[in-house]
């Protein structure tokens, strides 16, 4: 069985500097973890990359032969991905053992996860080559200056989640930029009244409805929450990681090693 993280998250959140902070931690713990990039525009990394989706196809190449913009290339792009997931996918996987561990760099545009169904037959692909596969969606820490911002984060999480249906872990990300952290406990274990009586003073009356109905569905389910992540500290790397880890079970099916001994016997 493998294991792999899918992250994702919109542009300028952070995925590819987590990757590299992330592959930086592993190899100081000499654990080994493959990053793979599926971001056909990328153009420099800070990690070796294992995989890499432009030597199928690359943004650049698609603009200038089709006329494209760089929305519309991009999605034409992962779509081209899709159509090869049993070739070109298939092949590259095969270079991997059953207990590797591969963390996928994911473009930024937020349809990808959102509605269009690439990311999601990518993952059902995983599924079928045995990976366990878990989500890590990031966002700014910065984005979170108010309930409206940290609401909209909310929705587009919670629409990844559900056209993804994996495990899924939410990170605040550039938690080193934030210079009052206080102001974040709120978002970080959000309470119903809280987030009503802010949305109620940020919006006009007549959605009160709606916003009662959108605190009620962050704090009945549950379903969202954050973990914050400062990459200058290990220790903080280093929880998110096991609490990835602990999501698609990594390490539980590794052979327990007992000690055999012989009971001593009472006189």
């Amino acid at each position: 069985m493998g294991y792999a993280q899918l992250v994702i998250g919109p542009a300028g959140s952070g995925k590819s500097t987590y990757c590299s902070s992330l592959y930086q931690h592993c190899e100081t713990m000499r654990r080994t973890v493959h990053i793979v990039n599926l971001d056909p525009a990328a153009e420099s990394f800070d990690y070796p990359v294992a995989m890499d989706i432009r030597e199928l196809i690359s943004l650049d190449d698609v603009m200038e032969e089709l006329g494209l913009g760089p929305n519309g290339g991009l999605i034409y792009c992962m779509e081209h991905l899709e159509e090869n997931l049993d070739d070109w996918l298939a092949d590259e996987l095969e270079n991997y053992l059953d207990d590797d561990y591969l963390v996928f760099d994911c473009p930024g545009q937020i349809e990808l996860f959102t509605h269009v169904p690439v990311l999601r037959n990518f993952v059902d692909h995983l599924k079928r080559k045995n990976f366990n596969v878990c989500a890590v969606y990031l966002l700014d820490s910065q984005f979170m200056t108010d309930v409206t911002k940290y609401i909209s984060g909310c929705m587009a999480s919670l629409s990844a989640m559900v056209q993804l249906e994996l495990p899924h872990v939410n990170i605040l990300s550039k938690m080193d930029l934030v210079t009052n952290k206080k102001d974040l406990e709120d978002y970080l274990n959000p309470e119903a009244r809280v987030l009503l009586s802010e949305l109620n003073q940020h919006m006009a009356p007549q959605f009160a409805k709606l916003n009662k109905a959108l605190a009620e569905l962050v704090d009945d389910f549950s379903m969202v929450n954050f973990v914050p992540l400062d990459l200058r500290k290990e220790s903080s790397i280093q929880y998110v990681l096991s609490y990835i880890d602990n999501c698609i079970q990594y390490g539980e099916d590794a052979d327990v090693k007992v000690k055999d001994f012989d009971p001593s016997e009472d006189d």
